[in-house]
């Protein structure tokens, strides 16, 4: 006898229907599964086998052959062994097949028969949210269940699912609705607070976070290039609703969703070591998952000793930086995730880190110098719309008692500065200023006729490329911003030549 039972996968961040069948046939003992099944796939047949035993029901003695529609596209992960296990039983009349028409069944199983979570489960249940109820393994319904439209029964064990499509147990679903009002909760350990001195760096720190600027931090080991880094993510503004999800999407399919706390809340910050290879840095592998660029989506991706990332790795930053997305292509398949986030870099300023540092002297050569500077290429410079240098602090600014501005405060400001950005950009598909496109530039941040002429300038004698020129423009946006200003007058073209100018004067050019 056979019987078809609705399931779903993920490919990349969208989920697609999966139609299970299952087939009991006469003939020697033999459990087959097709439709293009990879190996965590076809070792189902060993754990349904032993669930189903150990939940009370018999296992036929037959041939078994399990296809999964559609045959085109592979197949992977464990999720399918709570549906084909009900198939099975269904096809031995067990349970009723009318009841598996109006759910879709999810979930890997153990060999007592009880359920664990998997990944993704809110890509499902917001991409097919319309078409059936899910019934999912407990872990995961809190997090399916985040998208308000959809429809989740929690279920432990194989057993309490045959027994609930048997009408013999009543499962009520998450009403999602009722969730949300006490998941905006984020905190944080570190604090703006805890920072002493570094004025200048913290003043570029808020004009890269007011406009979603990329940031690069150049000082002495132990300037506190790092601290600042790791506060960054504490004043910006807290995410939409929208952004959460998006975000929350993206932690669920690379499997970093918490059991218990499924909504990411705070802003992500990703620090990935500079061994990552470039797969990992902006996502791939045989079947596509999202790198650290696409985990770090509307939050910050830092990268501390810049230059010792390997080369092809911060080259492949480019695009995803300026598009906001990364497609990752394969023989048969193109999968895009987002990657809007804000990058921060720190370096040292020479191999022994003490270049700048008035206090000790540097003991590198001209062409040691040269040759780390070097690792960092032109083009991904004129990515990084301000370069900072952070100086090494003196003893009587550690010592001092008195306390920074809290992130709290900083943060008020910065979202007032988004607001801003948001009202002007309404009808554009970005919302901060480090997204403009050249021609936007033209409408929304051409300078004054004092402007102007000051910029002319700063292009000869920094021999700015025509990307600096445009962030150059897009920070003084964002500084006129901050003024609140409508126009850009040249203090503010001053100031942003200021980020844009630090690695002309000892970059070996």
């Amino acid at each position: 006898m056979m019987s078809k039972i609705q399931s779903a996968a993920f490919l990349g961040i969208d989920a697609y229907h999966v139609e299970i069948e299952v087939d009991i046939t006469e003939g020697l003992p033999q459990f087959t599964v097709v439709g293009l099944p990879d190996t965590s796939v076809k070792e189902s047949r060993d754990r349904v086998r032993a669930a189903i035993k150990n939940s009370g029901y018999p296992f036929p003695q037959d041939r078994i052959t399990v296809n999964l529609a559609p045959a085109d596209i592979r197949k992977e992960g464990p999720s399918f062994d709570l549906p084909v296990a009900l198939g099975i039983l269904a096809s031995q009349e067990i349970i009723p097949q009318e009841t598996l028409r109006k759910h879709i069944f999810l979930g890997e199983l153990a060999l007592d028969g009880s359920l664990r979570p998997f990944k993704g489960a809110v890509v499902i249940a917001s991409s097919l949210k319309k078409s059936n109820t899910l019934v999912l393994p407990i872990q995961n319904a809190l997090e399916a269940s985040l998208d308000k439209e959809a429809l989740v029964y929690p279920v432990n064990s194989l057993r309490e699912v045959a027994e609930f499509l048997s009408g013999e147990r009543d499962i009520q679903p998450i009403a999602s609705n009722s969730l949300h009002s006490d998941l905006w909760s984020p905190t944080y350990s570190t604090d703006f607070s805890d920072v002493k001195g570094q004025h200048f760096a913290k003043r570029a720190i808020e004009i890269a976070v007011a406009g979603e600027h990329n940031l690069l931090l150049i000082g002495p080991p132990g300037a506190g290039k790092t601290m600042l880094a790791r506060r960054i993510p504490t004043i910006l503004p807290p995410l939409q609703f929208d952004e959460t999800m998006a975000v929350t999407k993206i932690h669920s399919v690379a499997g970093l969703i918490q059991n218990g706390a499924p909504l990411i809340q705070e802003r992500p910050f990703r620090s990935p070591h500079h061994t990552i290879s470039p797969v990992a840095m902006i996502g791939g592998g045989t079947w596509p998952k999202p790198g650290e660029i696409s985990l770090a989506h509307e939050g910050v991706l830092f990268l501390d000793e810049f230059p010792e990332f390997r080369r092809d790795v911060l080259e492949s930053l480019r695009s995803p930086l300026e598009d906001g997305m990364i497609t990752v292509s394969r023989a048969k398949t193109r999968i895009s995730f987002p990657s809007k986030t804000t990058l921060v870099a720190a370096m040292n300023p020479c191999p022994c880190g003490y270049l700048t540092d008035r206090r000790r002297t540097c003991r590198c050569t001209l062409h040691q110098i040269q040759k780390y500077q070097a690792k960092v290429s032109g083009p991904i410079l004129d990515r990084i719309d301000l370069q900072v240098e952070v100086s090494a602090l003196p003893f009587s600014h550690l010592s001092k008692d008195d306390s920074s501005e809290s992130s709290s405060a900083i943060r008020s400001r910065i979202t007032r500065y988004r607001q801003i950005q948001t009202e002007r950009y309404q009808k554009k598909n970005y919302r901060t200023n480090a997204r403009m496109s050249p021609r936007d530039i033209k409408l929304y941040a051409s300078p004054n006729a004092e402007g102007r002429k000051l910029l002319e300038l700063a292009m000869k004698e920094l021999r700015l490329s025509a990307r600096g020129y445009f962030k150059i423009l897009k920070i003084s946006r964002t500084i006129g911003d901050m003024a609140e200003s409508s126009e850009i007058r040249p203090e503010h073209i001053a100031e942003a030549i200021q980020y844009r100018s630090l690695d002309r004067q000892w970059w070996g050019q």
